[in-house]
């Protein structure tokens, strides 16, 4: 068995917390109830009520995915539409689940250069077109961080809650990353959520330390009705759900998941504040999250492949770096000390 070196080419590469690990051994003894109706299950739901304050309504995914599209086809009937960024990974990266699931409601696609969605892009699209050819504007969704790994404030938040209301859509946050949002913004995870005026939650966990999981969280518990039978129908029901949710029990409980997304944010600040004013290397947008995104030369790129780094370049032809639970520091300084030599090379050979 050979161990390859860090990267960061995707916060999904890491492995499982230690957090998460022992609570899955924990969960590992004996028999309990199946579907859902055992002690693990019925804590980890607990637990997020208490984290967020709110008798909110609980369930269970395997991954972001289904996640998303089973809480946005529970807001929509096949006749309306999702106003989405046009990087919202909703839109890029879900293969058309979104609509699959909701039996065919349309994304809504709003441009801008941040991937941020603002009211005014939002009363744009939602007002555009009212007559009864169109499909109907009934919910917004915004990713909390962004694709781009910028961070929506608590402000912003509220003022997309405020168009939503006014214009009676519901709002939906898509949070794979959402622990390194609340770790960046110091706030409780009530501020950005329910009390800015978001209807559902998706929180991810495999992003954060977890093999697998996301949970989806009903603000407005109304809206979660006969949620478990779509749970159930698109495969996301675990006979043996206890392992899918002790997980998250031994991520809230002591606050790993904060944890770990502050180290992961922490290590993309640094890896940005080393390479920041190199000769030709520029960030693309602000490091707010746990992501660094860089603009450089194809010849910095190539020389940093053969260093043998991994990284992608799917969002405006620069490399994305993305930090784990667990990313090496160490690992880390390695990683800007090759982007300066390789971008020293590169202006010497210019």
């Amino acid at each position: 068995m050979t161990t390859e070196a860090q990267q960061f080419a995707s916060d999904n590469y890491a492995g499982i917390c230690p957090e998460a690990w022992a609570a899955m051994e924990a969960a590992n003894t004996g028999h309990a109830p199946a579907y859902g109706d055992d002690r693990w299950t019925h804590t980890a739901a607990d637990a997020f009520r208490t984290l967020f304050e709110t008798e909110c309504e609980v369930f269970f995914a395997f991954n972001g995915t289904a996640a998303n599209s089973l809480a946005l086809a529970a807001l929509c009937q096949s006749y309306h539409s999702v106003i989405c960024s046009a990087a919202a990974h909703v839109e890029t990266d879900e293969c058309g689940a979104p609509e699959f699931f909701s039996n065919g409601s349309k994304l809504l696609v709003a441009q801008g250069e941040d991937g941020k969605l603002t009211p005014a892009a939002v009363r744009a699209v939602a007002t555009s077109r009212s007559d009864i050819h169109f499909p109907k504007p009934r919910v917004v969704t915004i990713t909390q961080p962004t694709e781009t790994g910028q961070v929506y404030t608590v402000d912003e938040v509220q003022a997309l809650s405020a168009v939503c209301r006014e214009l009676g859509l519901k709002l939906h946050m898509d949070g794979a990353r959402f622990a390194h949002a609340v770790a960046t913004l110091g706030c409780d995870p009530a501020d950005i959520t329910w009390r800015a005026g978001v209807d559902v939650l998706c929180f991810g966990g495999t992003k954060n330390g977890m093999a697998i999981g996301e949970a989806v969280l009903f603000f407005d518990r109304a809206l979660a009705q006969d949620f478990d039978y779509r749970c159930k129908q698109a495969g996301q029901l675990a006979s043996k759900m206890r392992f899918l949710a002790a997980p998250w029990v031994g991520m809230l409980e002591n606050g790993a998941w904060l944890r770990n997304a502050r180290h992961a944010n922490t290590c993309a600040q640094r890896l940005a504040g080393q390479i920041q004013g190199l000769p030709g290397v520029e960030l693309m947008f602000p490091v707010e999250a746990n992501g660094v995104f860089v603009q450089a030369p194809e010849a910095v790129l190539e020389g940093l492949r053969a260093r043998g780094w991994r990284f992608y370049t799917f969002i405006g032809g620069g490399a994305r770096f993305m930090f784990a639970w667990d990313a090496d520091p160490g690992r880390v300084d390695q990683l800007a000390a090759d982007i300066r030599a390789v971008s020293g090379e590169t202006a010497l050979a210019a």
